[in-house]
């Protein structure tokens, strides 16, 4: 499978690139990419929704193991939605040891969405994942092995044993993944497994069935420095394919910048030329890399070329096309905004619970403000962004600077909850599946993005308001090479 591609459709948030973004860029000839995080709460409250144009009741019946697949289809899918107001039905929260219920939803749920993306065109598809949201990983990557992904992206962290992951679940093999535990010693080994074997045996109309020897992704690691891209290529446990480099105005979260936080008079991250990726040292590397974070015109894709680069990630502009999971309403705002010179991002050190900082774009009736963010009722009931910690008793913990501030501090986590954001729920409610509590208000939505928001009327052609990902396509490739079918 040869790198042809020259635009890789950014991974973003929870159920932004979904499968109809992923398999509009994959049939113009680029890499379309599914986000694969909270995989399997995006299809549970999916499913909860109805499915009035069969997508998924197609893409069950394509998934091998007839008994799992029904077992989740019957557990969550309502045939006419559930009513206006009503809380969605909880999943269980990932953990070190998954559950059999979760482990078969967050396996179904991934293969859904590669299939999807994949089905009825030649092009390429990806996954994203990030590396900082451990347990479901394994069985995420199963799902979409079983669905013939292509390619696997992964960042937020340091992933050189995905490689190595890659390489057992091809070959059939059980995998596991050492996850990070705050509060243990360097001896002690917590880790998620996970057997393919042992998960065929749930469905025990598949019989002696062999497992499968599955097609291994290619795998890209998500890095923001030459330090890293050396060390991930070099000390991975199994074969690195490619970098994407990414910036500091990147959406969603960034690395920190380089030695003693320091804040702008905005109270933003201020990064410096020792945040700036050493491209040449990249380059030596001798593997395919691609820019993201502001590369999103034809200039800046025939720099990134000149600069040794296969070409460019593109996130933001995809995030706010018709195919992506935004809803509506703010996708109609944002781009308003962009149109009349008053978007804005601000990089928030405090937002995310990791600690990371986050991009945040400034918008109504959303956690970017301050009113909306003191209303809400802090709670902690998704969980793919809690960290592990080791209990006294040796076992397994979890908590999240989200969650409420007490609580947080019983568990042993240090007083640095004021100004944390449920990232969880909000980002569900900004694809429209957000929770609602008992007298039937839903979560706030936060929306983040890159700096090159403020731009994206770039891709509205002449008396348009809304643009298609073809249109982002187009206006990238513009004079560069020639336009893949369905983009001209």
């Amino acid at each position: 499978m040869e790198t042809t591609f020259q635009i890789i459709q950014g991974g973003m948030g929870v159920g932004v690139s979904n499968w109809a973004l992923a398999k509009s860029v994959a049939r113009c000839g680029q890499l379309g990419v599914i986000s694969g995080t909270g995989i399997a709460t995006v299809l549970a409250r999916r499913l909860q929704t109805g499915d009035p144009e069969g997508h998924y009741q197609r893409a069950f019946h394509a998934f091998p193991y007839r008994q799992i697949a029904q077992r989740v289809w019957d557990r969550y899918f309502i045939a006419d939605g559930i009513a206006s107001g009503t809380a969605f039905k909880s999943i269980p929260m990932p953990g070190v040891g998954f559950s059999r219920a979760l482990t078969e939803l967050t396996v179904v749920a991934s293969f859904v969405e590669v299939f999807l993306a994949k089905e009825g065109h030649g092009g390429v598809v990806g996954i994203n994942l990030l590396e900082k949201i451990q347990t479901p990983t394994l069985a995420s990557l199963f799902g979409a092995m079983l669905a013939g992904v292509d390619y696997v992206l992964m960042g937020a962290g340091i992933p050189r044993f995905i490689p190595g992951v890659l390489d057992a679940l091809a070959r059939g093999e059980p995998a596991e993944l050492k996850i990070d535990v705050e509060d243990s010693q360097a001896a002690e080994n917590f880790a998620s497994e996970f057997s393919p074997a042992e998960f065929i045996e749930l469905d025990s109309a598949a019989g002696l069935a062999p497992v499968p020897q599955l097609k291994r992704p290619k795998f890209f690691a998500i890095v923001s420095s030459a330090t890293l891209a050396l060390t991930l290529s070099r000390k991975s446990n199994g074969h690195v394919d490619g970098f994407i480099i990414e910036t500091s105005i990147a959406g969603g979260h960034n690395a920190p910048p380089r030695g003693p936080l320091q804040l702008s008079q905005r109270g933003e991250p201020i990064y410096g030329p020792r945040d700036d990726a050493d491209l040449q040292k990249i380059a030596a590397i001798g593997l395919p890399f691609y820019l993201a974070g502001g590369f999103a015109t034809s200039s800046q894709l025939r720099w990134a070329i000149g600069q040794g680069a296969a070409g460019i990630q593109v996130g933001t502009a995809f995030a706010f096309c018709q195919e992506s999971g935004i809803r509506e309403d703010i996708k109609q705002q944002v781009l308003a905004m962009a149109s009349s010179g008053n978007a804005t991002v601000f990089t928030d050190p405090q937002a995310s619970p990791t600690g990371f900082p986050f991009k945040v774009v400034g918008l109504p009736n959303t956690l970017s403000e301050a009113e909306i963010y003191s209303r809400r009722e802090r709670k902690c009931d998704l969980g793919y962004l809690r960290k592990v910690y080791k209990r006294p008793d040796g076992t397994p913990g979890y908590r999240c600077a989200a969650e409420p501030a007490l609580d947080y501090v019983a568990k042993g986590g240090a007083d640095a909850t004021p100004g944390r954001k449920c990232l969880c729920n909000a980002l569900f409610a900004t694809i429209g599946l957000g929770q609602v509590d008992q007298s039937g208000v839903e979560e706030p939505a936060i929306v983040t993005a890159g700096d090159d928001v403020v731009n994206i009327s770039r891709y509205l052609q002449p008396g348009r308001t809304t643009y298609a990902a073809a249109d982002v396509l187009r206006v990238i490739l513009e004079g560069v090479i020639p336009a893949p079918p369905g983009v001209a």
